[in-house]
């Protein structure tokens, strides 16, 4: 038995579980903070930028 547990792994596109860190990382342009890819980005990942609405709404003037 794995030490996984279902709330651990994501579908891969094949239908296969993935890992949370085999998945994607960009750094926030606001705060600098990793964060993950998430599924309802999925088609838009090139796009983000904020790892949240918060950093979105507060960015730094470019």
């Amino acid at each position: 038995m794995s030490d996984m547990t279902s709330q651990d792994q994501i579908p891969a596109p094949s239908g296969r579980m993935r890992r949370k860190g085999d998945l994607p990382h960009k750094d926030c342009a606001a705060c600098g903070r990793p964060f993950a890819w998430r599924r309802k980005w999925a088609r838009c990942w090139d796009e983000i930028r904020f790892c949240s609405d918060r950093c979105r709404r507060t960015r730094r003037a470019p």
